[in-house]
């Protein structure tokens, strides 16, 4: 017994320092935001880091988070078109960062608009344009409010967005809280569409493999090519909440939805979580292969191959509430589900 008791001490003790380890590096670390006013940007660090920048100035046609950095500091973003990078697709020039908009809005096009978009036809295109930075709170859990009016080519107000941020992050992960109330300030139809709503376009490394050049078709019978690139570095795949994996994820519901892959070394996970509020719960997932990962709870029925449809609408006067949670976790294995369904569970409560 005597022989034993030292080594049982010393099983306690290992035991006892895993937890203070595993402790220290889940524990919450400081996020700072910084309001440049002049360029109209807010710089979002952790402790020290590189998160995201909320880009918000009146030559975008819609405020996005641009560019995002993963715990390990890798870029998870497509630069197209913002900051162009080498050997990277420059499909769809409106996948910008992470944005929220929609398709087909009283029949003007948020989605899809840039500055590709001829000046002839702008008419049917609708922006996105900040009103107000309301606050700024820097912390453990940072605050940003902000407010937005979703207007036509002649700058007639559709809807007013309020949207708070919250920012969040440890060593191994880093979350984003989005939480956007739409007032309609006329009666307002969002007609059953593809392109929606919140949605990210990431690095070429977190693609799904593919030889095969694909063409996508918007609402207005536009035709985008996106190219096969033959690049050994492309490894990404999607799994839902419900199990469906790779290129199988789009067009299906899942209160959650994974992208993974791995880049320089650091395995990187995006999820996308959304909330037992949220009109359209459990979400469609307009998951492509090409790099866009997007939550469309509005446009069922083209997912749905028409058994389904929604048609949302806003009188005037009235709101909707949309709240989704983005976590972006590195290491080096993907987030676990079971990790995603207690993280799915946290959100569903904190957001009640």
């Amino acid at each position: 017994m005597k022989t034993l008791f030292p080594s049982n001490k010393l099983i306690i003790f290992s035991f006892f320092m895993s937890f203070i380890i595993i402790a220290t590096a889940q524990k919450k670390q400081t996020v700072q935001l910084t309001d440049d006013k002049q360029r109209q940007e807010i710089a979002v660090t952790i402790n020290g880091n590189p998160f995201t920048t909320l880009l918000y100035n009146d030559t975008l046609y819609k405020p996005v988070l641009y560019p995002v950095y993963s715990p390990g500091q890798q870029l998870i973003t497509r630069g197209f078109p913002l900051v162009p990078r080498e050997g990277e697709p420059t499909d769809h020039p409106h996948h910008q960062g992470i944005w929220f908009n929609y398709e087909n809005v009283n029949g003007l096009d948020f989605w899809n608009n840039s500055y590709a978009i001829a000046e002839s036809k702008k008419s049917s295109y609708g922006s996105i344009k900040t009103t107000k930075i309301i606050s700024v709170k820097s912390g453990k859990k940072a605050e940003l409010k902000m407010s937005a009016n979703w207007i036509d080519h002649n700058r007639s107000v559709l809807l007013e967005e309020h949207t708070t941020y919250f920012f969040s992050g440890n060593e191994e992960e880093r979350i984003i809280d989005r939480i956007t109330t739409l007032t309609a300030v006329q009666d307002v139809f969002f007609n059953d569409a593809k392109d929606g709503m919140l949605g990210l376009r990431v690095t070429k490394e977190l693609q799904i493999p593919t030889i095969e050049t694909k063409k996508f078709t918007d609402d207005k019978g536009i035709v985008t090519t996106v190219k096969a690139i033959k690049d050994p570095t492309i490894n990404g795949n999607y799994i839902t909440s419900e199990g469906k994996e790779g290129d199988s994820a789009w067009a299906t519901r899942g209160n959650w939805c994974l992208l993974y892959g791995k880049k320089n070394n650091e395995m990187i996970s995006i999820a996308i979580i959304d909330h037992p509020k949220n009109i359209g719960y459990p979400t469609y997932w307009h998951a492509r292969g090409y790099g866009l990962f997007a939550a469309n709870p509005l446009g069922q029925k083209i997912f749905s191959n028409g058994k389904e449809s929604l048609q949302f609408s806003l009188k005037k006067g009235e709101s909707s509430t949309f709240r989704y949670r983005i976590i972006i976790a590195g290491g080096t294995k993907r987030l676990a589900k079971e990790k995603l369904d207690k993280l799915a569970k946290d959100f569903a409560k904190e957001s009640e």
